[in-house]
């Protein structure tokens, strides 16, 4: 049992596999419960927070019919920063003839990559492999065999606050579960709903979450920015509230049942209802209306994002594929209004796909993460079985194609 925990602003959500006999996995139980004690993706109370994770993860037990008792978690925030290096080893001494690169010459150009200076608060997340460098052969994917005098691995380094990892660690605990590992959210989401040539072509992953818009562009199958907007739906929520004069929890409730996010999407324009507040008789208004509150703020999102690829990576132009996942992927709209933001027509939701087990609940963008943390768990776990299986049976191979996960230098275990 594989057991995958996102702990977003507004919403836990928990997802439950299960491993079959032929080595896939199923969703046996989901949940998504409203969090509490997290403001913008931060834990700010831990006690509520801890109540709120027992509360989602019993409710997804009692679907799948299970007892969890760790969790593989995502983390995502402005806490997280993302950094390129370059590691250099020599594979064979001066004066002598090139050699064979082998996995222990890879792994030394990695771990010479992830020698940047790392400062106290912070801890070492994921290192994962772009591509090598075989004696000036550039964009190598994987050098194994390969003769060479001089090996060198460009890498994307993933950092996070370590006080945050130590809070959502503690929350998880005080919940009563262990966590079995911290995966990167938008890295898992990529397990999830990112196509292997989306990877290689290039890619630009949105998570839309109520805090906080974390951002990861993929490309040549590997990630190589790593960047988090801090505003969310929250922001749209709350322009509703002001403009209209109503409370938080109606403005929710009023965008996600009649918002959208792109004005030429209405062809009927009904009517919403405004509800009162202190005595006062509710209102009527228009789709069209909220619209020219909502469209705005997401348009203004998609440019800081937009912006914050082009500042920190070689990007100029972003004609690339844009996967949306999260909770605001959901809004009508949100499609055509990051093609005019982008420039791009290459733009789509990102839906787990079909995995099997009775539960179907997850396949929405906002499980997006859930679902990454499951499958990239199952992953590491068979990557680890399988590394004791070549211990036992040097002679074999294991003929499976290197994906992104197995890239990941540090990953659950």
């Amino acid at each position: 049992m594989i057991v995958g925990l996102d702990i977003g602003t507004n919403h836990i959500r928990v997802a439950i596999g299960e491993l079959n006999d032929s080595g896939g996995i199923e969703i046996a139980g989901t949940a998504s419960r409203k969090s509490a004690g997290l403001r913008n993706g931060v834990i700010v109370n831990i006690e509520d927070a801890a109540r709120a994770i027992k509360e989602a993860v019993e409710s997804a037990e009692q679907t799948a019919g299970a007892e969890v008792t760790k969790c593989a978690i995502g983390i995502g925030g402005t806490q997280i920063e993302g950094l390129n290096q370059r590691g250099i080893t020599p594979v064979t001494e001066p004066g002598r003839p090139p050699r064979e690169v082998t996995r222990g010459d890879i792994e030394r150009a990695i771990d010479n990559a992830r020698a940047v200076f790392i400062p106290q608060d912070r801890e070492l997340l994921h290192v994962v492999a772009q591509t090598f460098t075989v004696d000036g052969l550039k964009n190598i994917k994987d050098p194994t065999n390969m003769m060479c005098a001089r090996l060198e691995a460009d890498v994307h380094v993933i950092t996070a606050s370590k006080t945050t990892i130590q809070n959502i660690k503690r929350c998880v605990s005080r919940a009563g579960y262990e966590a079995s590992g911290i995966m990167l959210k938008t890295l898992a989401a990529t397990q999830a709903v990112v196509h292997d040539d989306e990877m290689d072509l290039g890619s630009i992953l949105i998570d839309m979450g109520a805090g906080t818009t974390d951002v990861l562009v993929l490309l040549g199958g590997a990630p190589v920015c790593t960047v988090s907007i801090p505003v969310g739906g929250n922001l749209v929520t709350n322009d509703i509230a002001i403009v209209k004069g109503i409370p938080v929890s109606a403005a929710e409730k009023i965008k996600i049942e009649s918002g959208c996010c792109f004005i030429d999407n209405i062809e009927i324009d009904r009517e919403v209802i405004i509800p009162g507040v202190g005595g006062r008789d509710p209102e009527l208004t228009t789709q069209t209306e909220l619209c020219t509150i909502i469209q705005p703020r997401v348009e203004e999102i998609f440019s800081m994002v937009r912006s914050a690829v082009i500042s920190n990576s070689n990007i100029r132009r972003l004609s690339r594929n844009i996967i949306l996942t999260g909770g605001g992927a959901q809004m009508e709209g949100v499609v055509e209004c990051a093609q005019a933001v982008f420039g791009t027509s290459a733009v789509r939701i990102g839906t787990p796909e079909k995995l099997g087990g009775a539960e179907s609940e997850y396949r929405r963008p906002e499980f997006a993460t859930v679902i990454g943390l499951v499958i990239a768990n199952k992953n590491a776990v068979q990557e680890k079985n399988s590394r004791k299986n070549k211990k036992l049976f040097s002679s074999e191979e294991s003929g499976k194609k290197e994906n992104l996960l197995t890239r990941l230098k540090k990953s659950f275990f």
